[in-house]
């Protein structure tokens, strides 16, 4: 694009929009069809006009290729960043969700990324037996992109922080963190030895056949958690893999489902998810206190928007009751990139009278926070060296 103009008149549509009498090229007027098939079809008019080359918004109907054509030519036309956000966009259109996720062939042309997971898992039994299989290929496919962006992250922050736990600082000889304890001691370095006289030592302690930590997960399935769901689904897995930590999933909306067998496997793991429906904070809460044994070595990290479905009532009630039995709860709004979540200012208000945490999460920053959880840091002092807004004070 040559021009600022001519951005213009593609953000503008053209006709009785555009003052801005640029010209487009033919690569120009391609990208423009492509823009008006999306942001001028609106659902009622039943098909989606799409037939590059033909005049006038959106096309015409004789011999559109329609939807998987569209796909192609807006990878091929455009920035794969910006093709991701416009399928992202068709996906916000129901009268479009449907034609994009429920025929193989269109699916197989789709970008795989986090959002098109999203509404896979939200169709979920809708998907015909057609087209499940490359359903599961799109899946599979997010999922390793994102356990190769955020699984050894998240394995060396938490496993840094466990072994830090179980520091020994009265070790024998054999148990002595070498490493550790020079670099404890450097300012104890005496020049005219030319040695260090250790002030403080530190051993690996010994390792326990136990978890040190449980971590619970307890997930919102209603719709608006799409995005939150795959991630937590992906950080749910790895987290299993580690043997000084027991991590169990639990998903919810008006009823609650125990997924934590099938952690082994992220995408067996998605696909028992059943995005959609209402929200019982409290029911999960209560099977929740039911399954943790250890109160005081649990974390209890309950994703949700906060918006009670059930008795709101005795949801704080319980969320108190948590607290006062020595659970180490988080809540989070979100655990996506997705920006500032909408949520119950009220309950998250509550929570913070019970000097719980509550905020936005990005994936990037999860390992930190699970690592700062474990290492029974001061949560909130944690999300203000990191630049992240809290929730329920009166200042938000």
């Amino acid at each position: 694009m040559s021009n600022i103009l001519t951005r213009w008149r593609l953000v503008l549509g053209g006709e009785a929009a555009d003052g801005t009498q640029a010209q487009l090229s033919d690569q120009e007027t391609l990208m423009d069809e492509a823009l008006s098939a999306l942001y001028d079809f609106d659902g009622r008019g039943g098909k989606f006009k799409y037939a590059p080359g033909a005049k006038g918004p959106g096309g015409s109907d004789a011999g559109a290729p329609n939807v998987a054509r569209w796909l192609g030519d807006i990878r091929q036309y455009f920035p794969q960043e910006v093709a991701e956000v416009m399928q992202h966009d068709a996906l916000n259109k129901p009268a479009l969700k449907e034609k994009l996720m429920l025929e193989p062939e269109i699916l197989e042309q789709a970008s795989p990324d986090v959002h098109l997971v999203a509404t896979l898992l939200e169709l979920g039994k809708l998907i015909p037996e057609r087209t499940k299989d490359t359903a599961r290929i799109v899946v599979r496919k997010v999922v390793d992109e994102l356990l190769k962006r955020l699984e050894q992250k998240t394995i060396a922050a938490i496993t840094g922080a466990i072994n830090r736990s179980v520091r020994n600082r009265r070790p024998k000889h054999n148990e002595i963190d070498w490493s550790s304890t020079i670099q404890k001691n450097l300012k104890h370095y005496q020049a005219e030895y030319r040695t260090i006289i250790p002030e403080v030592l530190i051993g690996y302690g010994k390792k326990s056949r136990r978890a040190l930590k449980d971590v619970v997960l307890c997930l919102d399935q209603s719709g608006s958690m799409g995005t939150s769901v795959v991630y937590s689904g992906i950080f749910g897995s790895v987290m299993a893999s580690l043997p000084n930590v027991k991590t169990q999933m639990v998903v919810f909306d008006t009823r609650v489902a125990d997924l934590t067998e099938d952690l082994k496997d992220p995408v067996d793991l998605l696909f028992g998810v059943q995005l959609g429906g209402g929200t019982d904070i409290n029911l999960a809460l209560g099977y929740c206190q039911g399954i943790i044994a250890r109160p005081t070595d649990t974390i209890l990290v309950l994703i949700t928007d906060l918006y009670e479905g059930g008795d709101q009532n005795q949801m704080r009630q319980r969320m108190a009751e948590i607290v006062a039995a020595g659970i180490q709860l988080v809540v989070l709004l979100a655990l996506n990139d997705d920006g500032s979540p909408s949520y119950d200012r009220g309950n998250a208000q509550f929570l913070a009278t019970l000097g719980v945490p509550v905020f936005g999460c990005t994936p990037d920053q999860f390992p930190d926070l699970m690592a700062a959880a474990i290492a029974q840091q001061d949560l909130m002092q944690w999300a203000g060296e990191n630049k992240i807004a809290l929730k329920g004070r009166a200042t938000s």
